[in-house]
């Protein structure tokens, strides 16, 4: 069971005086692995994404940030990848907290948070 949250991240060097990097600022892809469904940070995709999207720019620089110790100027989610038993767990587990999210069924949720931004991939 596996899956992982994509970002495209745009990071920008800081240098100190005498110092120069070119270019000042990188995109690149960053990939977060996801909690198993349950246990951890799972409710992530809940708590950060809307509709394909981050909830809340700042909050999501910040995270990136913290994932990669350099200022970051954008964060865009892309995916989240998973496998064929990870999406079964996470529905199983979206089924089992309906507290969580008003009542509504698994695929409501998964769509209302993550769009169509879910990329399922064989083992």
């Amino acid at each position: 069971m596996d899956a992982a949250y994509v970002f495209r991240v745009r990071v920008r060097f800081e240098t100190p005086p005498g110092v120069s990097v070119s270019p000042q600022t990188v995109e690149t892809t960053v990939e977060v692995d996801a909690d198993p469904p349950g246990e951890g940070a799972w409710l992530f995709f809940r708590d950060t994404l809307w509709r394909g999207e981050v909830g809340d720019e700042r909050h999501a620089r910040e995270l990136a940030e913290s994932w990669l110790s350099v200022p970051v100027e954008a964060v865009r989610f892309s995916e989240l990848r998973l496998d064929p038993a990870y999406r079964e767990a996470l529905e199983a587990a979206i089924e089992a907290s309906p507290d969580e999210f008003d009542g509504d069924s698994a695929r409501d949720v998964l769509h209302r948070h993550l769009g169509s931004s879910i990329r399922v991939v064989e083992d």
